[in-house]
């Protein structure tokens, strides 16, 4: 399975968060670094450990 995320370094940092669930940001020390902090923060909010998560999806029309 794979998910689609947004990603940029500032300075030393790399920061990003997944298209489902732009509201939930993530950061890490290199680009390896940050994908296992976006995969542990898709488990959690997929888990129902975090309440009223706010997703992104899409709706057919027509």
């Amino acid at each position: 399975m794979t998910v689609r995320y947004v990603h940029w370094q500032e300075d030393d940092t790399w920061l990003g968060y997944l298209e489902e669930f732009p509201d939930y940001w993530t950061q890490g020390v290199s680009l390896e670094d940050l994908q296992e902090h976006l995969r542990d923060l898709y488990n959690d909010l997929t888990s129902g450990v975090i309440p009223n998560v706010r997703r992104v999806t899409e709706l057919e029309l027509g």
